[in-house]
């Protein structure tokens, strides 16, 4: 054999061994045990935000990464074709799944349970390297009560009738804030008349409405009637559950914390807006100089009895603002009824001065946010 031939079959040879080393392999073991939830536990999700799949580790012939996934059926099913099937945390690299409600009203909605319907499924976790799933030899079972939620929310959510601020023109609804996925409020005032939900303020939006027993979210016609004095009030919305929260704002007053009480209310204007015109300001004489802390204390009733609702900064201490200072100091958020905790801090220019203060509860800021505005 030539030096030649001799150095090519070499090479083959080497090519061919490093091609059969190259192979991966994907075996990997079934999970053995699942952890939690219990068996048989029933979830009820008008009443849980999630629940946690937990399991013990599988080991992959590579000593490399596993990746896990829970898949459900409905009970008496083989997994052949599972009702849904979800990565775990980490992308499918943890041994536990965070299981939210809205999952759980996919996985219940797929099956064909309707709002309130309870049904009863299966669970348990496959393991492999992204190819050749294992399913443990382990199941369990669970119970899903769906809530009396709309599936689909709209995605924005105004108010309208001649008990509004904008009667019974559709254009001039008066948004909601979004507060979170399903969710919005609004501050607005009723006067007597009547009223209902919207999810458009043009065309043929889907219309919504309060049912007779005041807390629940209906879909369709339907009016919610109001009598007596025009009143201020905070409508809370759930679609998630379908639920309504209706607050009655008594009173918004501005909080002096050298004091220990306040120096005077603000009235509502309008869309949101509550103002207090050409204030006088004056800060406390204090020993180591002048305190100018404040924040808001609103007094509310939920229909049973009034309390407090505190709003002041996001932060426990501040110092006092400058014009440098950014717009987002002024940010409205719920505190604590402590005395000098999370209060604002009035500008230096105030002290001695008459001020304007205005409170802004509107759905076209980002956050909800006040001013002061010197004289």
């Amino acid at each position: 054999m030539t030096k030649t031939l001799l150095a090519v079959f070499t090479l083959l040879l080497l090519f061919t061994a490093c091609k059969k080393n190259d192979g991966v392999n994907t075996t990997v073991t079934p999970v053995a045990t699942l952890f939690s939830p219990d068996d048989s536990k029933a979830v009820d999700l008008a009443s849980t935000a999630s629940v946690v799949f937990e399991w013990d580790e599988a080991l992959a012939a590579d000593g490399g990464l596993v990746l896990y996934s829970v898949a459900f059926d409905k009970k008496g099913g083989d997994f052949s074709k599972p009702v849904y099937t979800l990565p775990s945390d980490g992308n499918g690299l943890y041994t536990k799944a965070t299981m939210t409600k809205e999952i759980l009203n996919s996985v219940a909605k797929l099956a064909g349970v309707q709002p309130l319907g309870t049904a009863d499924f299966i669970w348990t976790v496959y393991s492999s390297k992204g190819v050749n799933k294992v399913r443990s030899g382990m199941t369990r079972n669970l119970s899903i009560t769906r809530a009396l939620g709309v599936d689909n929310p709209p995605v924005a959510v105004y108010i309208t009738g001649s008990a509004t601020e904008g009667g019974t023109d559709l254009g001039k609804a008066l948004a909601f804030k979004q507060t979170a996925s399903g969710k919005y409020e609004i501050y607005t005032s009723l006067a007597a008349g009547s009223y209902h939900f919207v999810s458009a303020n043009t065309g043929t939006p889907d219309v919504f409405y309060t049912d007779v027993d005041g807390k629940t979210i209906r879909q369709g016609t339907g009016e919610t009637t109001v009598t007596g004095a025009t009143k201020e009030v905070r409508i809370r919305l759930d679609f998630n559950v379908v639920s309504v929260q209706n607050t009655e704002i008594k009173e918004l007053a501005l909080w002096f914390a050298p004091v220990n009480g306040t120096l005077f209310n603000l009235d509502y204007s309008a869309g949101g807006v509550w103002k207090a015109a050409a204030k006088p300001i004056s800060f406390h004489q204090e020993s180591w100089g002048r305190d100018e802390r404040y924040k808001f204390r609103m007094l509310v009733n939920d229909g049973t009895a009034d309390s407090y609702e505190w709003w002041g900064s996001k932060n426990s201490d501040n110092n006092r603002p400058d014009a440098s200072t950014p717009p987002t100091f002024w940010d409205l958020y719920t505190v604590d009824d402590s005395q000098f905790n999370y209060c604002f801090k009035f500008v230096t220019e105030a002290d001695g001065a008459n001020c304007d203060v205005n409170m802004y509860f509107t759905a076209d800021k980002p956050n909800y946010t006040h001013e002061v505005i010197v004289k």
